[in-house]
């Protein structure tokens, strides 16, 4: 099998379910060392109180043929982040693509709510889980992955520059945080491109997450049965495609061609030529704009 990452060492930083680990898997699966963080572990949940753990990420990932090592860390703390970094800095002395998936919003935001009507002490929580903590995370290991030519940076977000641009999402502070995070992006191409780095901002498509199944009563084997309920689900993919995005990426010799840009899954899988696990390739900003938005009736035909 071919591992185009081997040798490689990775930090997925929210890494406990969703697109964290489908990012860390398939980095794996593409022959990496990957860090997997979060702050719930098998000793002890974060206030999600939900059954995904990071030694659960981080067996997915040695199984898939990589190195999963799973560290605790809340990365709204410096302290807990600098030592995370010192750790791989003397286990590996490299840091060759840092994720930066750290989200933890779910529980914050109100849909449709005005900024006025809002939680205020959620919105705010929300900001720092969605912002800071990235900003947090790459102040301390970009110094590491700078020490070799060729490293990635993943910004991930929910939404291209394009589609977020003309479209508001959710409410004020979920729209504030996605495009605070593509900005990061942006930003971070200007300073690491001069210095031998690439940065990008990725997003998946309407994510079949843990958490978004439990929301439609389904479960990966059965998602169709959502359909009836959320025709427009149809377009829907499975964490493991935007982690084939992160790995395509991370194995590209020119992947410094993408530097600053907005990109999202199903964008680079017609890039890239990789799929889902069932073997498509949805394309779900396109369809969103083209199909959900403009009102159409459901139907993914020339877009997966």
């Amino acid at each position: 099998m071919s591992a185009p990452l081997q040798g490689k060492v990775a930090l997925v930083a929210g890494a406990t379910r969703g697109a964290g680990r489908g990012m860390a898997v398939e980095l794996g699966a593409a022959g990496a060392t990957v860090y997997v963080t979060g702050r719930t572990t098998r000793a002890r949940r974060s206030e999600y109180d939900r059954p995904e753990t990071i030694e659960d990420t981080a067996d997915l990932v040695t199984e898939a043929g990589g190195q999963g090592i799973a560290v605790p860390a809340d990365h709204l703390d410096p302290v807990q982040v600098r030592a995370l970094v010192d750790r791989i800095a003397d286990e590996q002395g490299r840091l060759d693509v840092l994720v930066n998936d750290i989200w933890g919003g779910e529980n914050l935001f109100e849909w449709e709510t005005p900024l006025w009507e809002h939680d205020l002490d959620n919105g705010l929580r929300l900001l720092r889980l969605a912002v800071e903590t990235h900003a947090i995370t790459s102040h301390h290991a970009l110094p590491l992955l700078l020490r070799r030519p060729g490293g990635l940076v993943v910004e991930v977000t929910d939404g291209t520059s394009d589609y977020n641009g003309d479209h508001y999402r959710v409410n004020f502070f979920y729209d504030l945080a996605k495009a605070s995070v593509l900005r990061m992006a942006f930003a971070l191409g200007h300073e690491l491109g001069p210095r031998g780095a690439t940065a990008v901002a990725l997003t998946p498509g309407w994510l079949r997450s843990e958490i978004m199944l439990d929301a439609y009563g389904v479960r990966e084997d059965n998602w169709h049965d959502a359909l009836e309920r959320v025709p427009h689900f149809a377009i829907s993919e499975t964490p493991r495609y935007v982690g084939r995005a992160v790995a395509a990426l991370a194995a590209d010799p020119d992947v410094a061609r993408w530097n600053g840009r907005s990109l999202s899954s199903g964008g680079l899988a017609q890039e890239y030529g990789f799929t889902d696990l069932d073997g498509s390739r949805p394309d779900a900003w396109r369809y969103l704009a083209e199909v959900q938005d403009a009102g159409k009736p459901a139907d993914t035909t020339g877009y997966r």
